[in-house]
């Protein structure tokens, strides 16, 4: 494992460190029950929405297979990991020979996380699988998200995965398994993962000493912790107002709001509120399609689809080519506030 692991947000417990999971017990129990019959699968899929407990749920899995090697005799449940015990103290240090996490690399330059998993990344898990075992215990490999892959580092984790390892495991992450190839989706056993209900979202903001929660923010959070974390603590909850005013104000007042809205996003340091700002845009317009649809308005539909995907391409494009932020910004809030007017 490296010892950078860039992404984690302020307040939150880092998953390799984190001993408890809310609101996937049916997938706990499966995982068990899956590997003691000594029919797991070589690779597990593991998809749905950021912020969830993706992450937490595969090294929690992974701490189960390491310390109970022999599929038969370990038990039918995961117990949540024990902080003394060798094995994790192993896997929170990063210290651990038979688990490597994948993730995007730390830049040392930027002090940013780098923009994909590249091909030199997934050679590490050539490399691991090639060093010999003392204990003959399986080797883990997380890759986290999948998603964040290049085309030349899928290709690479594909090569493996057809033909994987004696006692190897791969743990997938997924926010869009749809961006996979679909070679590497059909030779992994998918488990999806549901968004929490408010109380598990709840339950974790207690865990995390930043309870009790107000109902709007559990709402806003629509099922994810990691959501909530970025509205408490990233003035989310600041943006997701911004982003409301830009649609509620006459037009040179939405025309303000929409700069003071794309400063707010374009300055230093706001990686993480910035994401959060897309996502959000993303599940603005899902619903307003939704909402279209269902009162008949199929041509309305179509377009708010369309502009969600075209506002994707425009952020990606800007990403890549270091546009000026703030123009595509104000541009994509122009088109939507045209749009839904």
């Amino acid at each position: 494992m490296s010892d950078n692991k860039p992404g984690l947000l302020d307040g939150a417990i880092a998953p390799w460190d984190n001993n408890k999971l809310f609101g996937h017990q049916d997938a706990e129990t499966f995982l068990a029950e899956t590997y003691r019959s000594g029919k797991g699968h070589h690779a597990i899929l593991i998809e749905g929405p950021p912020g969830i407990g993706k992450a937490t749920l595969a090294f929690r899995f992974a701490n189960h297979v390491l310390s109970h090697p022999d599929p038969v005799s370990a038990p039918v449940f995961l117990a949540d990991p024990d902080p003394a015990a060798p094995i994790s103290r192993q896997i929170a240090s990063g210290a651990s020979h038979h688990l490597l996490h994948l993730t995007r690399p730390f830049d040392e330059k930027t002090g940013r996380a780098k923009s994909a998993i590249t091909v030199d990344e997934v050679r590490r898990a050539g490399r691991f699988f090639s060093q010999t075992s003392g204990t003959g215990n399986w080797r883990i490999v997380i890759i986290d998200p999948a998603d964040d892959m290049n085309r030349n580092a899928a290709n690479a984790i594909l090569k493996i995965l057809e033909e994987p390892p004696k006692r190897a495991m791969f743990l997938v992450l997924s926010h869009a398994p749809g961006r996979l190839l679909p070679t590497i989706r059909s030779r992994c056993l998918s488990l999806n993962l549901a968004p929490l209900t408010e109380r598990f979202v709840a339950d974790v903001l207690e865990h995390l000493g930043l309870g009790p929660a107000d109902p709007k923010l559990l709402e806003l959070a629509q099922g994810s912790a990691g959501e909530a974390l970025k509205l408490i603590n990233y003035g989310g909850a600041d943006i997701v107002a911004a982003y409301r005013e830009v649609f509620s104000s006459p037009g040179p007042a939405a025309r303000k709001a929409m700069h003071r809205l794309a400063d707010a996003l374009s300055g230093k340091d706001s990686e993480t509120i910035f994401d959060f700002f897309v996502s959000h845009i993303g599940d603005d317009l899902m619903q307003k399609a939704r909402a279209a649809a269902y009162s008949g308005d199929v041509s309305k539909a179509e377009q708010l689809s369309r502009l969600w995907s075209s506002a994707t391409e425009r952020f990606l494009v800007a990403d890549s080519y270091n546009l000026d932020r703030k123009q595509t910004i104000i541009g994509i809030l122009g088109d939507i506030r045209s749009a839904v007017a």
